[in-house]
């Protein structure tokens, strides 16, 4: 029993792989192409992996005040340099595999400071780990990211809600550092 188990554990670790060396190489893919890597992430296990990178086109300007993305040629040809690295460098060992690549979407997660000062002006839901102003969860306009602190106008989203009324403009200031999750809030 203790064998079994024993080889079980070594079967896992070989199994497992370095998510963060497979970061930096699809970093340098993306990089290569004038691409970023917004999310990374693993799903399932054993012969049902799949590795899923979004990418996305850093500093595109906000068209119709939507973010312009990544073309469907963008993906394939990521993926097609990214898969052959990581198989060449048996970044993913232990067999096979899913890779999945594709544009983060119009409801995009924002994760890193840059994401909020390049999506400023644009419609957020968020969660807080800690509560601001009694409240865990804020969807607003994103009007200010500054010195690690952004700044909601909350009316932009009572308006779109029937039945709102119209009140004087509702603001919050939350720091970075407490945002849990947040996403852009499509506006078509």
């Amino acid at each position: 029993m203790v064998v079994a188990a024993a080889m079980l554990t070594q079967i896992a670790e070989n199994m497992a792989f370095d998510l963060e060396r497979v970061r930096q190489i699809a970093e340098r893919v993306a990089g290569s192409s004038g691409l970023e890597v917004v999310e990374l992430e693993v799903r399932g296990g054993g012969k049902h992996r799949m590795l899923r990178v979004f990418i996305d086109r850093p500093g595109a300007a906000p068209a119709a005040n939507r973010p312009d993305g990544v073309t469907h040629e963008d993906c394939s040809n990521f993926s097609r340099e990214f898969g052959t690295i990581i198989d060449v460098e048996d970044a993913v060992p232990g067999g096979s595999y899913v890779l999945e690549v594709s544009s983060p979407g119009l409801d995009r997660k924002l994760t890193k400071a840059a994401d909020f000062e390049r999506f400023r002006g644009h419609r957020v839901k968020l969660t807080t780990r800690e509560p601001v102003n009694d409240n865990r969860h804020f969807e607003g306009k994103l009007e200010n990211f500054e010195n690690e602190k952004l700044q909601l106008d909350l009316s932009a989203a009572k308006k779109k809600k029937p039945g709102a009324h119209n009140e004087a403009a509702t603001k919050v200031e939350i720091d970075f550092a407490n945002v849990e999750k947040a996403n852009l809030v499509p506006e078509i």
